[in-house]
């Protein structure tokens, strides 16, 4: 058996010992108890988002984060037509993969390309805008682990819709561990996935739908399996139903991570819980001699990106000696410079953080 590391990333993270206790039942997929169970996730899911059906629809997907934006992608948007076009905000690997998608999928689309280290704006986004009267749909990304910008949605999301024109958020890794409400925001399409901020595991993505816009995209996909429009109306017309095979254990964790996930307080103190760890990690970090990429302002709680401190730094035993003392982190994923990434979510509180740093500590000799 591997070691218990503590997972100081993104997602997959680091999960309670009751959700991991949750995924020792075997259930059929037909079976009435995980019907209920898979309804009662949408159900929540729905409530945490601040919707409520038949307005909005919460469909499950089987696979990554990234299933779910191609499956969004795929249903919402013709494919080489005049008649509508994406605009993709980028500010990093994540964005940028969208953009890839849409090239894959033969999808119109225009790409507003922000430097890593910075954040998407309003200003940047309505100005894009105005040179592009032909976009129909827009997509960015919440926020973006490439760096852990958090891009400010809320002052942009709004003026997009206002336009006419369908909100698509991939908020992959903040969804569950910063607060988000759809109809505040004008959010029309948000995708997630099960192992990140409600702290469930791998297996798959869900996607806050807006029910009037899905329910006109009937036969636009071009493929089977990522049809978020046949997915959502197999849930509608048979209440819990996956249309394929179903992660059976990946789903009743989830439902134990949503259960956690209340009892914590809900979303709001999740996000203390993560600020808090966010804030403890930059402060001891700092007084070992790191510097964060991103200035305080636009950092997100959910991962730092800590610059290299010298030219001699070997990432690689700095990794194996903390993995060697049970923690994993992420290397870096910028171009802005040489870096290594940090995550705060997960079952990770300060006692966790201030034992990182011991860690962090104790390896220096060894890696500098």
């Amino acid at each position: 058996m591997p070691q218990p590391y503590l997972l100081l990333t993104p997602g997959p993270l680091s999960t309670s010992d009751t959700v991991k206790a949750a995924m020792q039942v075997d259930l059929s997929t037909w079976d009435s108890d995980y019907l209920a169970i898979t309804e009662r996730i949408r159900s929540q899911l729905l409530t945490l988002a601040g919707v409520s059906a038949p307005d909005y629809s919460a469909v499950l997907l089987q696979g990554s984060g990234s299933y779910g934006v191609e499956a969004v992608l795929n249903t919402l948007l013709p494919k080489q037509s005049k008649d509508a076009c994406l605009m993709v905000a980028s500010n990093g690997a994540y964005g940028a993969r969208i953009a890839e998608m849409a090239d894959r999928l033969q999808i119109n689309h225009v790409d507003l390309i922000v430097p890593e280290t910075k954040p998407v704006t309003a200003a940047l986004v309505t100005a894009f805008l105005d040179q592009h009267p032909e976009v129909t749909h827009f997509a960015m990304i919440h926020c973006e682990t490439t760096t852990g910008i958090l891009n400010p949605i809320e002052t942009i999301l709004p003026q997009v819709k206002d336009r006419g024109i369908i909100t698509i958020v991939d908020a992959m890794s903040s969804f569950g561990g910063i607060p988000i409400n759809l109809l505040d925001l004008k959010i029309d399409f948000l995708i997630s996935s099960a192992n990140k901020c409600i702290q469930g595991v791998p297996g798959f993505a869900f996607v806050m739908a807006n029910c009037a816009i899905l329910e006109t995209c009937q036969g636009r996909s071009t493929s089977l399996s990522l049809d978020l429009y046949d997915q959502h109306m197999s849930f509608k017309m048979h209440p819990g139903k996956w249309r394929f095979t179903s992660p059976t254990h990946t789903v009743l964790a989830f439902d134990q991570a949503l259960s956690e996930l209340i009892a914590e307080g809900g979303v709001a103190q999740r996000y203390q819980r993560y600020t808090a760890n966010q804030r403890q990690l930059v402060n001891g970090m700092q007084a070992l001699g790191y510097q964060a990429l991103l200035p305080t302002a636009v950092q997100s709680p959910i991962i730092t990106t800590f610059k290299t401190p010298n030219p001699d730094f070997d990432f690689n035993r700095f990794y194996q000696a903390l993995k060697d003392r049970q923690f994993v982190i992420y290397p870096g994923k910028t171009t802005a410079a040489p870096s290594f990434r940090i995550g705060t979510i997960g079952v990770v509180d300060q006692p966790e953080i201030s034992a990182l740093l011991a860690a962090i500590e104790s390896t220096q000799k060894l890696t500098h």
